[in-house]
């Protein structure tokens, strides 16, 4: 098509760092967010920081981190050995600088490219950088990347060390508000992979002597091992391995030199391998991959040369290779299972019966249902060629780039109302929605054989393609889109239940949220405000003041799609489902599903519309 745009020297234009960082602010940090994930922008923000710190005590230099938190301000504080005064600056705002590009320094850091504190900065409002070495000290304050203030050289009395404090753009991350889960995840993950570490969050102090053992004891109640949990170790990988009694599918947690992969890639997809193949060998039967790795929970951690991310945020690593003159990253894993795990399973029978058990179980349940899941993968095929149940988005039918995926979400709805409202609100690109017909079946207490049975959930599953666990989670972000009543709390419940008894890893890893929708609408001729609760309709009348119009909305499909876009747009409001460690899943799907009812009715009645922490139920927590 012929054009009369102009395309002269006046249309080339270089951008400066920090400008490229805030217009691309995904290539750096991923998806931007208000903080109801745990992979938003605002914790990415965190980790970058945080990860030089862990480099320093790597490097032997500085045993304690501390985090500050409060209102929108993060401070960290290391004691490592600062940075070169002569440098500070440099270091924070000019890219591709850094002392990590000397491998003899670093050489297995988890950050090599010189980027992550300059993202900081560049997407901060306040951003201040302070190094403490050989009792001298130097100062440098940003805003948006740009240096505000650099103080000079001074005598310091204080411990050596980096001290790093910044505000989140609120341009950029609207809204957003940190939840303290996620940071202490993160924090608690950083320390079982460096014992010896103390990180100290706004006073409380966390620290693992046991490493991945730590991690997955605290991930999976006691009483559901199926049997103590294996513990091992070498020079540049560590494992730690057990079986859920209840669990259906494989959950994994994966890290490569510090960093939570928490996409895989080549060392996760190693293990699996390595898994099979050492147990296949020690029982010398071929048994079916998918019956041995039923129902493992699993962590690896390894340590390669200049690893090689798929992203900048690295949560997928792409590398082969464990570093120059080292075998590949399957090769060495499958050498240290080979050799360790069976070792092990050899000196303990009792686990090695536990671990053969839970294969033929498995294998007795696959062939029963396998008829049965024959059908439901054709039901399933058959129905998405005309199934309006889903309505898909471009991430996911070939028309954006991979690295979108990230930012997918798929909304669950109940009737064609709702569905309709945000079917024509929502992003094409990368929201999708799943129509329920009516109230979906309690699967409190029922086999897997339920979901292949069942249309809802067969289609359901499908469209996340989740059945062998959730290594091709197609949406990273699942919301539950209900009416703020007393049925659409039901149907909440209903589909919590259903994940809880099947897919729990999918709430663990935190991919599970409720939509917040407003209760009221208040406005007049020049301001419109939507309320989300009692007190923000009373807010909302003072400050329109007069008589303004009071809308009461009664449920999704009452919204229209043009006001509905607002809702699931930019300034979207999202629950995050989490899971208490200290009660398992039996208790909570008794107590939800069980035979309480008065308990449970109770329980709906009073949390409408108080933000749903499915283990605690606190109020604004």
């Amino acid at each position: 098509m012929a054009t009369n745009v102009q395309y002269t020297e006046d249309n080339i234009r270089s951008l400066d760092w920090k400008e490229h960082i805030r217009m691309r602010p995904g290539m750096y940090i991923g998806k931007l967010g208000d903080g109801s994930s745990p992979d938003d922008g605002i914790y990415i923000l965190i980790k970058e920081v945080l990860d030089n710190c862990i480099d320093e005590f790597v490097m032997g230099a500085g045993k304690t981190i501390e985090i500050k938190v409060a209102e929108n301000q993060v401070i960290v504080r290391d004691y490592g050995r600062g940075i070169p005064l002569g440098k500070v600056v440099d270091v924070v705002s000019k890219m591709n600088t850094g002392g990590k590009y000397d491998s003899r320094a670093f050489k297995k850091s988890v950050g090599l490219n010189g980027v992550g504190t300059k993202a900081v900065n560049a997407l901060s409002s306040s951003f201040v950088v302070e190094s403490v070495r050989e009792q001298q000290s130097k100062k440098a304050a940003f805003a948006f990347g740009a240096l505000t203030e650099e103080g000079e050289v001074i005598a310091s009395k204080a411990r050596r060390g980096t001290k790093v404090s910044f505000v989140p753009d609120p341009e950029i991350f609207k809204n957003f508000k940190f939840r303290f889960e996620y940071i202490v995840r993160m924090i608690k993950n950083y320390v079982y992979l460096n014992p010896g570490l103390t990180i100290d969050f706004n006073g409380e102090k966390y620290v693992s002597e046991n490493g991945l053992k730590d991690l997955l004891e605290d991930q999976v109640n006691a009483t559901d091992l199926l049997y103590p949990i294996i513990h091992l170790r070498g020079e540049d990988i560590e494992v730690a391995i057990t079986h859920s009694k209840t669990q259906y599918s494989e959950e994994y947690h994966s890290f490569v030199n510090g960093q939570n992969t928490t996409q895989g890639g080549t060392h996760q997809a190693a293990f699996r391998e390595a898994y099979v193949k050492t147990i296949r060998e020690f029982f010398g039967k071929n048994y079916d991959a998918s019956d041995i790795r039923k129902s493992i929970i699993a962590a690896i951690s390894i340590k390669v040369m200049e690893p090689v991310f798929e992203s900048q945020t690295k949560t997928k690593l792409g590398s082969t290779e464990m570093g120059e003159g080292m075998p590949s990253v399957r090769a060495y894993i499958n050498d240290f299972l080979g050799t360790q795990l069976d070792n092990l399973l050899h000196k303990n029978a009792e686990v090695a019966q536990h671990i053969q058990r839970k294969i033929l179980q498995a294998e007795k349940e696959r062939k029963e249902l396998s008829g049965i899941r024959k059908l439901a993968r054709e039901r399933a095929k058959k129905a998405s060629l005309h199934n309006k149940k889903l309505r898909d988005c471009r991430v996911h039918l070939g028309n954006l780039k991979k690295d979108r995926r990230l930012e997918s979400t798929l909304f669950i709805t109940e009737g064609d109302s709702a569905s309709g409202s945000i079917t024509k609100s929502r992003d094409v690109n990368t929201q999708a929605v799943f129509s329920l017909r009516g109230k979906p079946l309690n699967t409190y207490g029922m086999t897997k054989k339920i979901v292949y049975e069942n249309e809802e959930f067969n289609l359901l599953q499908a469209a996340l393609n989740i059945e062998d666990g959730l290594e091709d989670l197609r949406y990273n972000n699942i919301v539950i889109a209900t009416d703020a009543d007393v049925d659409g709390m039901h149907i909440r419940l209903l589909l919590i239940t259903f994940f809880l008894q099947f897919f729990p890893e999918l709430i663990k890893e935190g991919h599970l949220y409720i939509l917040q929708t407003p209760l009221f609408r208040v406005r007049n001729k020049k301001e419109t405000i939507y309320c989300y609760s009692e007190t923000e309709r009373i807010n909302a009348i003072a400050k329109l003041k007069g008589k303004p119009e009071i809308t009461r909305f009664k449920g999704l499909g009452e919204i229209s799609p043009d006001e509905f876009k607002y809702f699931i747009g930019d300034d979207i409001r999202l629950d995050p489902v989490m899971i208490d460690k200290n009660t398992t899943i039996e208790q909570l799907l008794e107590f939800y599903m069980g035979k309480n009812t008065q308990n449970r009715q109770e329980f709906i009645i009073n949390n409408l519309k108080v933000e749903l922490d499915i283990a605690a139920l606190d109020e604004g927590n």
